[in-house]
């Protein structure tokens, strides 16, 4: 289930949303190289988040293949900053496109309904969160971690805790079966988290990491997100969205 648009009306311009994305697309182009292999690696070497050096599990001087030709080798220096610009890394052109077509979908109506600061501020809690969760599901690992996929798993949790009803349109693909639907966002959101908490279960019982995908990351986000968004949103701003949405409809029923 890919999600394409919501029927969603925003009452704000998304400002901090529109100011994250920017962000992340500076950091892929001007640190990243656009995905090509040294800056690539390089990168992902010097501000992936490494769990066994942050927690100082791992002696300096282990290493992780990252190419055929280049290896990260962790000096023990213990990479504390790396758990926040790790948010900002990518690890592909599939990896960002994704991410940030997620934090558009979601992301401005849950600004929408605490303001620009407190959702900045927010989307750093739950990376932060997420970041806590992937780390605690194997101490001593040496694979660096990258994506803002933990953060945006958190405004997805606010997303299904402010808007449960509204219709998310979303693209299903089954095989050779292709079709588009409209679901509410609390099923569609639902389904995600299921699929991740299942997903990242090997992880758990010895069975590896996923397949190089931090599902515990995203689980930890989407739960920090379900958390934190009372504490964060604004009642005001979400009378202002109400307001604006019943008008929508009003002038829908009356046409």
């Amino acid at each position: 289930m890919f999600p394409l648009r919501d029927e969603n009306p925003r009452a704000h311009a998304p400002i901090a949303t529109v100011a994250i994305i920017a962000v992340n697309v500076v950091a892929w182009v001007v640190v990243q190289g656009l995905g090509t292999e040294q800056a690539l690696a390089t990168s992902i070497c010097r501000f992936g988040l490494v769990p066994g050096e942050v927690l100082g599990t791992a002696p300096p001087g282990a290493s992780f293949q990252l190419t055929r030709e280049l290896v990260c080798v962790l000096d023990g220096g213990g990479g504390y900053f790396t758990i926040l610009s790790s948010m900002f890394m990518h690890g592909s052109w599939l990896h960002i496109v994704g991410n940030m077509w997620f934090l558009w979908i979601f992301g401005d109506n849950v600004e929408d309904a605490m303001g620009p600061v407190r959702f900045t501020v927010f989307y750093l809690m739950c990376g932060l969160g997420a970041a806590a969760a992937q780390m605690l599901t194997d101490t001593s690992s040496t694979v660096p971690m990258v994506g803002a996929s933990g953060a945006i798993g958190g405004v997805m949790g606010a997303y299904a805790l402010l808007y449960p009803r509204a219709h998310i349109h979303t693209f299903i693909f089954l095989g050779f079966y292709m079709t588009t639907v409209a679901v509410p966002a609390i099923f569609m959101l639902g389904y995600w988290f299921l699929l991740q908490l299942l997903s990242g279960l090997p992880a758990l019982t010895g069975g590896g990491p996923g397949g190089g995908v931090a599902f515990w990351a995203h689980v930890g986000g989407f739960l920090v997100g379900v958390a934190l968004v009372l504490p964060f949103r604004s009642r005001q701003r979400l009378a202002q969205h109400r307001a604006l949405g019943a008008r929508r409809l009003s002038r829908h029923r009356w046409f």
